[in-house]
């Protein structure tokens, strides 16, 4: 006599048939969102999978394949849409995503009234958001009398070189904003603190130029994934 037999479904490729408590969304109610894996946390933003991945499957696929969080939260978007499975919908998502992580974070290290005197002060208060690009942003941070933050303002992206990061550019800002001092910040996307020659120039001329002009540069800090350097600690200022 045949045994009718009931096959349970298959939990790689059908989420809903998973039991409720190991679901992410269910899981992220009933346990909070620390409960979650990295690939659990980003299936709840992507929302489905493809036909042969659930999402859950296929955001390990992801992370797995690229770097894992740090590599894909500074994919570009034109990179994330090559992956099979992500549509630009799950791709301004994942991106927004990272942004607003990286903004939370950089408010909740330091308040923008706060003094700029430590050099890991000011890593954490403008790093994250730079920590998720893959291509080099230079910018100025402009400080009262006080210390404290005026504004920051971005004056090159692209690989950093003389022509296109000059003192005038740098100075004309904190004469316009009426900038006591200034701090100078760049990232590393290699992942890289190490100064290179030509960020040790392209310092040592601003910091002639501040000078000059009477608005003195208190630091060039790099960021670089989880590391920073600072040029003031380094005495290379």
């Amino acid at each position: 006599m045949k045994q009718n037999m009931k096959t349970s479904p298959d939990r790689s490729t059908a989420l809903h048939f998973w039991p409720e408590e190991d679901r992410p969304r269910e899981k992220l109610e009933k346990y909070g969102a620390d409960s979650l894996s990295d690939a659990e946390l980003i299936a709840i933003l992507i929302r489905s999978g493809t036909p042969t991945l659930n999402a859950v499957d296929l955001s390990r696929k992801i992370l797995q394949e690229n770097g894992g969080i740090a590599g894909l939260g500074r994919m570009s978007a034109k990179s994330l849409q090559h992956i099979r499975g992500m549509g630009p919908a799950k791709v301004m998502t994942l991106i927004a995503a990272f942004q607003l992580g990286a903004r939370f974070a950089a408010t909740e290290a330091l308040s923008s009234k706060s003094q700029m005197t430590n050099p890991r002060n000011v890593a954490m208060r403008f790093g994250p958001p730079l920590r998720l690009l893959n291509y080099e942003v230079f910018k100025v941070i402009l400080l009262n009398s006080h210390n404290r933050i005026i504004r920051d303002i971005v004056i090159s992206r692209g690989h950093l070189n003389a022509s296109v990061v000059h003192p005038r550019e740098i100075f004309k800002a904190a004469i316009d904003y009426l900038a006591a001092a200034v701090i100078l910040m760049h990232n590393h996307p290699s992942g890289n603190p190490e100064p290179s020659r030509e960020d040790i120039e392209i310092t040592r001329k601003i910091v002639e130029s501040g000078k000059i002009i009477g608005i003195p540069v208190l630091d060039h800090i790099i960021i670089a994934d989880r590391d920073f350097t600072s040029f003031a600690d380094r005495q290379l200022i």
